[in-house]
């Protein structure tokens, strides 16, 4: 009897030991977490987004971004580091190339050349001929780790975000599992680049932002809008900002929307002067109440990763207007269709991102 209690003993005392001593990647950091405002208001629960028609994307999953190429095709990128190309419809499907990485976003140039945003291998330009070059992949001596958005101004000028200088996907397990380390952690060492291929140069605009993620151009392209996702907020910020601390944002950064109900992911400019934007999910209560804690949040990552606070699915994707205004919000309680991201509108449809999707879903307008 004394040996099975000293074994018992023994083990629970191991436990104790790995769940408050074994060594887990993240520093948390201490932040006050607005209390969560549901679905109210402007985004009262909706079912607007339920049953989306899917194209099958033949195996490749996580449409996470979609858009159309100057040569009318529609183009999007998937988990195997393929970017696929195809009609509207979905037909004639093909695999335009493949960047052996994993591209999250990207845009065209004037010359045509697909300008993305690779979380493992920085921002690239692929030429129509299909030729991959690596625009930029270290600034100030430093890696981008985490290449997630990118939009192309007028003048050429390029805007990325580099969601993580803590957590790179190609480190971390991929992009998801390096997002829930860094949000997590709250260190918040994001930021915006911009590049410029006239002189090769990049400089950072803004600093300090809880995972940096989605870029839209102001219509005068005078004005950043920027996802912060770690803490559900949407900036404006000043095209001309340089080096900015977020925490100090003076005239040249503001709050467009704050205390959001879910995690901004994507933005994508629509039609009619809108900006869509796509939540990857909602809150969650027990991870919001981590906030103050992270000796509890270090523990958490002790755990078996089941055990984590991760959302559940949620489908929610809104529009807004440049001055704040909420003028769409699309809901799917039921989460059939994970992560939607983002939206690209066109004249008849809206086509639905997706990091994990095993089709890439459309409504009809």
């Amino acid at each position: 009897m004394n040996r099975t209690l000293s074994a018992v003993v023994v083990v629970v005392l191991a436990l104790v030991a790995y769940l408050l001593l074994w060594p887990v990647p993240i520093v948390p950091v201490t932040w006050v977490v607005p209390a969560a405002p549901g679905y109210s208001g402007v985004h009262a629960v909706n079912t607007k987004l339920a049953n989306l028609q899917m194209i099958d994307l033949h195996g490749e999953v996580g449409p996470e971004h979609i858009a159309f190429g100057p040569d009318g095709k529609l183009y999007t990128t998937v988990a195997s580091g393929n970017i696929l190309r195809m009609n509207s419809d979905g037909s004639a499907q093909e695999v335009f190339v493949n960047t052996g990485g994993r591209v999250l976003g990207f845009d065209f140039d004037a010359q045509g050349n697909m300008i993305a945003a690779d979380a493992v291998k920085g921002l690239l330009s692929i030429s129509t001929d299909r030729k991959i070059t690596v625009l930029v992949d270290r600034i100030n001596g430093a890696p981008i780790r985490y290449a997630d958005a990118v939009v192309v101004a007028k003048n050429g000028k390029m805007y990325l975000s580099d969601a993580s200088a803590r957590f790179a996907p190609k480190d971390w397990g991929g992009t998801f599992e390096a997002s829930v380390l860094d949000i997590f952690e709250q260190s918040a060492t994001g930021r915006i680049l911009e590049y410029d291929p006239a002189t090769k140069a990049a400089r950072v605009v803004v600093q300090g932002l809880s995972f940096a993620n989605g870029v839209a151009l102001s219509q005068d392209e005078q004005t950043l809008f920027v996802n912060e996702t770690g803490k559900y907020r949407v900036w404006k910020i000043a095209v001309a900002a340089n080096e900015l601390s977020i925490a100090n944002p003076g005239s040249q950064a503001s709050v467009l929307f704050d205390n959001l109900p879910g995690y901004p992911d994507n933005l994508m400019r629509g039609r009619d002067g809108k900006i869509w934007l796509g939540f990857a999910k909602p809150r969650n209560p027990t991870a919001d109440k981590m906030g103050d804690k992270p000796w509890l949040r270090k523990l958490t990552l002790r755990l078996p990763r089941a055990l984590w606070p991760i959302p559940k699915s949620y489908g929610h994707v809104m529009a807004f207007t440049e001055d704040g205004k909420v003028v769409a919000d699309l809901q799917d309680p039921s989460g059939a269709y994970p992560e939607t991201t983002a939206v690209t509108e066109t004249s008849d449809r809206l086509y639905i991102q997706s990091l994990h999707a095993r089709g890439l879903g459309w409504l009809a307008k």
